[in-house]
C-alpha cells in the first residue's frame, strides 16, 4: 500500500477541476486577447475562474491577477509594492520563518538598497504583533508575514499585524500558498493588502497561481509585454489551468468546513496512534493555532534522511521540512528560529493529510512508522537489531533521498572532522586537504605523480549492476579530470540501515570490477564479495 503524507508539498488535481479544464486544450483553444468568438469563449472562462477565485477570499474580481504559482505571486507582490513605492521609504519587516519565495527576494532586495529586519518567532513559530510594532520606523513600506507556515503548520494573527501595518501607512502582504483553501480567509475583514495563492497546494495543477491586489494598491510589474492581466503581468493566459484553479477554489470554498473536520481528524489519528506506540516524539508547532492537515513531529537521536528512506522502502510519503530541501539533512530554518533542541530538530519529519487520505492508509503508517523507528533506536546499540533483509523487488532509488554525488554525514560534523586532522608538511604532497577537495596528489619526482580521489555516491538508477558501473565510472572521471591514468581501484558498497540479499551487492561489485575493467584496472586484493559476510548491507572489492 502506498501513502502520500505530503500534501503541504502538492496535491493531485482534484477531479472536477481536471474535468473543467479539458475542453480548454482541444475544443476551445482560442488566445483570450483575440477579439473572434474563438477568444470570446477563453476570456469569459478566464474571467469566471477570477470571480471563483475571488469569492474564496471575499474580494472584487478585478483585484485578482493569475500567476504562474505561489513564488512569482510573492515576487510580484514583494518585489512589485517596494518598486513602486520606494519614494517613500526603504524598510521591509518579515520573518525568520518564511517560505523562500519571500526569504530569497527579501535578501535580494536588502542587496539593492533595501533594509529588511527580520522578527524572530517564539518555540511555537508565532510571530509577536507588539515586536513588529517596535520594528516600524518611519522609513516601514512593507509587512510580509505568512499566513501559515508551510512546515509546522502555526497560524499567524494577520488581521492584527495587518492593523498595525495600515496604523503606520504601511502595506500588508501575506503569503497564503499553504492556507488557502484550508482555511476560511476574508481579506476584506483581516485587512490584507496583498495576498499570494499557490494552486497546486489546494488541488489545483501546478503552474499557476493568483496574487490579490487591493483596490489601490500600485505595484511594478515584473514581466513586461502586452497589457494582459489588467496590464498588471504580461504574458498571454495560460486557460486550461487558469480553469481549473477557479473550479478548486470554488470546490475548496463549498467543501471547506467539511474538509477541515476530516483533515483534522486523519492528522490527529496519526499523531495519537504515533505517540501511544512511541513516547518521546515531540510535536512542533501550536498545539492549537495550526493548520488542519499539518503535523511535523521530532523523533529524538534520528535523523531524518534515514527514517524517510526507511518510510519510503514501504511505500510511505513524507518530508524533511520543506520539499524542495530533502537533500538536505541541515536543521531548518523555521526549526532553528523556533529554538528547537537539535537532537530533536535532526529527525523532524512533516506529515501531512488531505481530503483524500483515508483512515486505512493512517492505521497502517502509524503501524510502519513506529516499527521503524523504533529499528533505528534499537541499530544505535549493538546486538540489539532484529531487522531482516530487504527481500523482494530492490529499488535502489528507495535508499536515498538524494542523487548524485553525496556523503550522508552531515557537513557540519564533516568539517569538524576535517577541522581536527593533521596537514602534512611533507613538500612532496602537492594537494590535499588545504584545497577543499576530495583528492590527494603526491609528488614521485619531476615528471611523476599519483592522484588519490574518494567519491561517495548514492543510487541514481534502480538497477544494481548499471548503479555499480555508473558509480565506478563518475570515480574514475575525477582521475582523468586531473589528467592521471588509473592503476586501482577499490569499491565499497554501504547501505547502513538496511542490509540487502548477496545476489544484489553482488551485482553492484559486478558493474563496478567491469568499468574499472574497461579503464585498464586489474582488480587487485584477490578479495570477493564472499570474503565479507555482508553486515547492514556492507561489501567491499578491491
Amino acid at each position: 500500500m502506498n501513502i502520500y503524507l505530503d500534501y503541504n508539498a502538492t496535491t493531485p488535481v482534484d477531479k472536477e477541476a481536471v474535468y473543467a479544464m479539458q475542453p480548454y486544450f482541444n475544443e476551445y483553444f482560442g488566445n483570450p486577447s483575440s477579439s473572434h468568438s474563438y477568444g470570446t469563449e477563453t476570456k469569459l472562462a478566464v474571467e469566471r475562474a477570477r470571480k471563483q477565485v475571488a469569492e474564496l477570499i471575499n474580494c472584487r474580481p478585478d483585484e485578482v491577477i493569475f500567476t504562474s504559482g505561489g513564488t512569482e505571486s510573492n515576487n510580484s507582490a514583494i518585489k512589485g509594492f517596494v518598486c513602486a513605492n520606494r519614494h517613500r521609504g526603504n524598510h521591509i519587516i518579515t520573518t525568520t520563518i518564511e517560505h523562500p519565495a519571500v526569504t530569497e527576494v527579501c535578501r535580494y532586495l536588502e542587496k539593492n538598497g533595501f533594509s529588511v529586519t527580520w522578527m524572530p518567532v517564539d518555540e511555537f513559530g508565532l510571530v509577536d504583533p507588539k515586536q513588529i510594532e517596535e520594528a516600524i520606523t518611519p522609513q516601514t513600506i512593507l509587512i510580509s508575514v505568512m499566513h501559515a507556515n508551510n512546515e509546522i503548520g502555526t497560524i499567524q494573527p494577520v488581521a492584527e499585524i495587518a492593523e498595525i501595518a495600515h496604523r503606520y501607512n504601511a502595506a500588508f502582504h501575506t503569503d497564503a500558498a499553504q492556507s488557502a483553501g484550508k482555511l476560511p480567509i476574508d481579506v476584506k475583514e483581516s485587512g490584507i493588502d496583498l495576498l499570494s495563492i499557490a494552486g497546486h497546494k489546494l488541488y489545483a495543477p501546478k503552474g499557476i497561481g493568483a496574487l490579490y491586489i487591493r483596490d489601490g494598491i500600485i505595484l511594478e510589474k515584473l514581466i513586461h509585454g502586452a497589457d494582459h492581466e489588467q496590464n498588471k503581468r504580461a504574458g498571454t493566459e495560460n486557460v486550461a489551468e487558469i480553469v481549473a484553479l477557479g473550479q478548486a477554489c470554488e470546490t475548496a470554498r463549498r467543501d471547506m468546513g467539511k474538509n477541515i473536520l476530516y483533515m483534522k481528524k486523519m492528522r490527529d489519528l496519526l499523531y495519537e496512534s504515533l505517540t501511544a506506540r512511541i513516547p518521546d516524539i515531540r510535536l512542533n508547532g501550536h498545539p492549537q493555532l495550526r493548520l488542519p492537515n499539518t503535523l511535523s513531529l521530532s523523533f529524538r537521536g534520528l535523523e531524518a534522511n534515514v527514517i524517510l528512506n526507511e518510510m519510503g522502502l514501504e511505500g510511505i510519503a513524507a518530508s524533511a521540512g520543506a520539499a524542495c530541501h530533502t537533500d538536505s539533512v541541515d536543521i531548518s530554518p523555521v526549526l532553528t528560529a523556533t529554538g528547537l533542541d537539535p537532537e530533536y530538530a535532526m529527525g523532524t519529519i512533516r506529515f501531512s493529510t488531505g481530503k483524500y487520505t483515508t483512515r486505512e492508509e493512517i492505521v497502517a503508517a502509524s503501524e510502519k512508522i513506529a516499527g521503524i523507528v523504533k529499528r533505528l533506536k534499537s541499530e544505535e546499540k549493538p546486538g540489539t537489531s532484529d531487522q531482516g533483509i530487504v527481500s523482494g523487488d530492490i529499488r535502489l532509488t528507495g535508499f536515498t533521498q538524494g542523487l548524485g554525488c553525496a556523503c550522508k554525514l552531515r557537513p557540519q560534523e564533516l568539517e569538524k572532522i576535517l577541522k581536527d586532522q593533521p596537514l602534512s608538511v611533507d613538500p612532496g604532497i602537492l594537494v590535499d586537504a588545504r584545497n577543499s577537495d576530495d583528492a590527494a596528489v603526491y609528488r614521485i619526482n619531476d615528471t611523476t605523480a599519483i592522484v588519490q580521489t574518494v567519491d561517495f555516491f548514492t543510487p541514481v538508477v534502480d538497477n544494481p549492476y548499471d548503479f555499480g558501473a555508473i558509480a565506478a565510472a563518475n570515480a574514475l572521471s575525477d582521475i582523468y579530470a586531473m589528467g592521471a591514468k588509473p592503476l586501482f581501484a577499490l569499491n565499497i558498497v554501504a547501505f547502513p540501515s538496511n542490509r540487502l540479499p548477496v545476489e544484489v551487492l553482488r551485482e553492484i561489485l559486478k558493474g563496478a570490477a567491469g568499468k574499472a575493467k574497461e579503464a585498464g584496472i586489474s582488480i587487485l586484493g584477490g578479495h570477493t564479495i564472499d570474503d565479507y559476510p555482508p553486515k547492514y548491507g556492507l561489501a567491499v572489492i578491491g
